[in-house]
């Protein structure tokens, strides 16, 4: 079995008055993708958030690659974590040069990107390469998410946390995104992914934790999942058959 990378156990978050998290705990195995899964509400971009420090576990412990995790996100970032939340986190008045230069955490100019991890780049989100100059705010929303994605990936990183990337996305972007993806996890790049749709999750994940009023109610492999429609019933109220 592969040693985890990334372990929560007995993560709890509070926001204000609110109790979000309750006692969180999974591991995300190295050169895995694990899929974050759960109902509306349950808890899922709380727990990215929490690991990237954008909110304050309370309690329990956060470790990667060995060592607690805590700090700030810049710090946790220079960790080798990239990050791509629910709502992208692209710049729209900058161009797509300027938002992956700026995700260039070691570069200060174009030059200094490794040109063959751009090209690779390209290779996977070809409307990187063609609006290359243009206002990332013109893009598609496939476009934009293709962008976060890239920005995330610039630079090699240990972990992605990439959350509901297919949300509001046309079906044959969302084909398009799986492959792009699939060909990430070739790199065996470290993954969670909180995604809504079952088909990714499916397509894409390795391993899964579901989740539920702010707590892990089941892990095991995705496989699994995927084949046992009364499980799926059970944890998510849904059928593959109702989302293929």
């Amino acid at each position: 079995m592969s040693t985890p990378l990334l372990t929560l156990s007995g993560v709890h978050t509070h926001i204000g008055a609110y109790h979000i998290l309750h006692g969180v705990d999974f591991e995300v195995p190295t050169g895995q993708v694990m899929m974050l899964l759960g109902r509306n509400g349950a808890g899922k971009t709380t727990t990215l958030r929490t690991i990237m420090g954008l909110w304050h576990a309370s309690q329990g412990t956060i470790a990667f690659d060995g060592a607690p995790l805590c700090g700030t996100t810049p710090e946790i970032a220079q960790r080798g974590i990239g990050y791509v939340p629910e709502n992208m986190g692209i710049f729209g008045d900058l161009t797509v040069r300027e938002n992956m230069l700026l995700a260039a955490r070691g570069a200060r100019t174009l030059e200094q990107i490794d040109t063959a991890r751009l090209e690779w780049l390209f290779g996977l989100f070809p409307a990187l390469k063609k609006f290359w100059l243009h206002p990332a705010g013109k893009l598609s929303g496939g476009q934009k998410q293709m962008l976060a994605i890239g920005r995330a990936m610039v630079e090699p990183r240990k972990l992605l946390l990439i959350d509901e990337p297919s949300k509001g996305l046309a079906p044959v972007i969302v084909q398009n995104l799986i492959a792009a993806l699939t060909e990430l996890k070739r790199t065996a790049t470290t993954v969670l992914l909180v995604e809504q749709n079952f088909s990714v999750a499916r397509a894409l994940g390795d391993g899964v934790a579901v989740m539920d009023s702010g707590t892990v109610v089941h892990r095991g492999s995705m496989a699994e999942l995927a084949e046992d429609e009364a499980m799926q019933n059970r944890l998510l109220g849904l059928s593959l058959a109702a989302h293929q």
